[in-house]
């Protein structure tokens, strides 16, 4: 990795990280699923970017650093995704145990498809 890129990524997450920050604060103060909700529209969203970064025919070389991996890597989160389904099953609550993994997958695996269909 050059150096550039290593700031190009730092550029993305700089604006990725606070979004999803902002996101999360939103979501727990206007919606009831809070946090969760927070965490499935990062997620969705991030995948429908990465989507359509990895779609762009001959890319410049700084796209992905910057929009890719640095604002998208910083934007989602598997970790918070797996921290609040683990609740889920530890708590034996099924319903939305499934819903989260449901419509996670269900909303960013198309919105992945979708952005990379969008600009190929």
């Amino acid at each position: 990795m050059r150096a550039s890129d290593a700031l190009l990524v730092l550029a993305g997450a700089a604006v990725g990280a606070p979004l999803r920050f902002l996101v999360d604060r939103w979501a727990r103060e206007h919606t009831r699923a809070g946090t969760i909700l927070g965490t499935l529209v990062v997620n969705v969203v991030g995948s429908f970017v990465l989507g359509v970064v990895s779609g762009v025919p001959h890319t410049a070389d700084w796209l992905m650093p910057l929009v890719g991996i640095g604002f998208c890597g910083a934007l989602t989160t598997f970790s918070t995704l797996a921290f609040e389904t683990w609740v889920f099953l530890e708590e034996r609550a099924w319903r939305p145990f499934v819903t989260n993994l449901a419509l996670t997958l269900g909303l960013g695996l198309p919105a992945v498809w979708l952005g990379y269909l969008l600009t190929s």
